[in-house]
């Protein structure tokens, strides 16, 4: 089994309302071999939501309690984030899970690069929340443009 961000395979989770599908992606899905996931719903966000992004560091540095996810009005959401990475984990673990799949810049689901934190669009080498813990509890983890 793997974890796949439910986006990806056409789940309307986007924070606008909107899906990320890739039609790779969902084939893995559709053959049975995939969990999907939207850590910011399981954190308890709703959709649509205020677009956020990590400011102050990266996934880890959210974790570590040195960052914040935070919207540009300055709504602080680190508190979901966390709810939702750590359910993510519990199923990773419950399924034995030994890879993810993710949107790629995401802050919780970004792999190797996520938005810089200033809503300009300007990427930063870096995990999102989910990411990170996930790579913490060693499960690899790729973007959807490294899959």
């Amino acid at each position: 089994m793997i974890i796949i961000s439910a986006c990806l395979c056409g789940c309307n989770c986007k924070y606008n309302g909107g899906n990320n599908y890739n039609e790779d992606i969902k084939k893995i899905y559709d053959e049975g071999e995939a969990i999907l996931v939207c850590p910011e719903e399981m954190g308890g966000l709703s959709t649509p939501r205020e677009p956020v992004e990590i400011q102050g560091g990266s996934g880890v540095d959210v974790l570590e309690g040195r960052a914040k996810v935070l919207s540009a009005r300055g709504t602080d959401v680190t508190e979901e984030f966390i709810k939702g990475a750590s359910k993510v984990l519990e199923i990773a673990v419950k399924n034995n899970v030994k890879k993810a799949i993710l949107k790629s810049k995401s802050p919780s689901c970004g792999a190797r690069k996520i938005y810089d934190g200033t809503f300009s669009g300007k990427t930063v080498e870096g995990n999102g929340v989910t990411a990170e813990l996930l790579k913490l509890n060693g499960i690899e983890v790729l973007s959807e443009e490294e899959f």
